[in-house]
């Protein structure tokens, strides 16, 4: 997490999930932000085997299931809390999502699982 929106910053993420995660033949979708749009970001999607994607211009809809997940950050955690130092903000979104949402928040889309169970089963079948 940062102040603003470098190049280095949305490498090291896409760096992360390749590493945790090791997909097979996934998207990245994201906004038209100038960092997803950069030769550097171009090429290290092709190392990693994922093909990048960009959404329509000013249209939110396009990535609703983003615009809908930071939309229920900031109603159940950012809105709700002033963090001083700012510097306590990336901490508590990580614990946020790592800590409740991910491993215990339902999702009626999957199946009313929370993401790492459906995660799990998902992996699962593919084998």
């Amino acid at each position: 997490m940062a102040a603003d929106l470098r190049t280095r910053l949305i490498l090291d993420a896409l760096d992360m999930a390749v590493t945790c995660r090791k997909p097979a033949g996934v998207v990245h979708h994201s906004d038209q932000g100038s960092q997803h749009t950069l030769l550097a970001f171009g090429m290290r999607c092709r190392e990693a085997g994922v093909r990048p994607s960009t959404c329509s211009v000013s249209d939110a809809y396009d990535n609703a299931m983003a615009e809908a997940f930071f939309a229920m950050l900031e109603r159940e955690l950012l809105d709700r809390r002033c963090f001083r130092p700012q510097a306590a903000a990336p901490m508590a979104v990580f614990h946020f999502i790592e800590g409740f949402y991910n491993p215990t928040r339902r999702h009626s889309a999957l199946g009313y699982l929370s993401p790492i169970e459906f995660e799990a089963r998902t992996m699962l079948m593919k084998d």
